[in-house]
């Protein structure tokens, strides 16, 4: 599988975890209430929205989806995933090496203490998988303390299942 390729296939899993995600979180009317599931959720989404604008050379909106409310918040991610695919699908391969500017690297660095080294738009584009799928698994950890039965969501699941379509509420 190319690299193209396998980007197309880890994105269709994120899109279908992240709507079963969301699917039980609005099954839920603890878990829509619930302070911390909410800001997770909107974290994930807000980051997967500041590459997306970094990919396209636009400013990144620190604030976009803030105080939306879950249903709202839902829709705003379900949208993020036409938009991925377009860059993943349209981007040149030679412009996958391509440097890409982090705009919060400086203040990763001083956290850190060492100045990050530079990274292309094909790692940015595993670091969104890996960054959602992370968090994703906190919000599950969440639902399961609030008495819900989180959906497994899996990449190896999701490929036994023959790569469904997200399916979202």
């Amino acid at each position: 599988m190319n690299t193209r390729a396998l980007f197309a296939d880890l994105y269709s899993h994120m899109e279908w975890a992240d709507a079963a995600v969301w699917s039980a979180v609005l099954a839920s009317e603890t878990a829509q209430g619930d302070e911390s599931t909410c800001a997770r959720l909107h974290h994930i989404h807000l980051v997967q929205r500041a590459f997306l604008s970094i990919w396209r050379a636009e400013p990144v909106d620190r604030t976009a989806g803030d105080g939306l409310a879950p249903r709202d918040l839902a829709a705003w991610a379900r949208s993020y995933y036409p938009l991925a695919r377009a860059i993943l699908t349209e981007v040149p391969d030679e412009a996958l090496d391509r440097v890409v500017h982090v705009p919060w690297t400086k203040q990763v660095s001083e956290r850190l203490g060492f100045e990050p080294a530079p990274t292309t738009l094909a790692e940015t584009v595993v670091q969104v998988y890996t960054h959602t799928g992370h968090h994703r698994g906190q919000v599950i950890s969440r639902l399961r303390e609030l008495g819900s039965a989180p959906p497994l969501v899996d990449y190896i699941a999701w490929l036994w299942q023959r790569r469904p379509a997200a399916r979202w509420p």
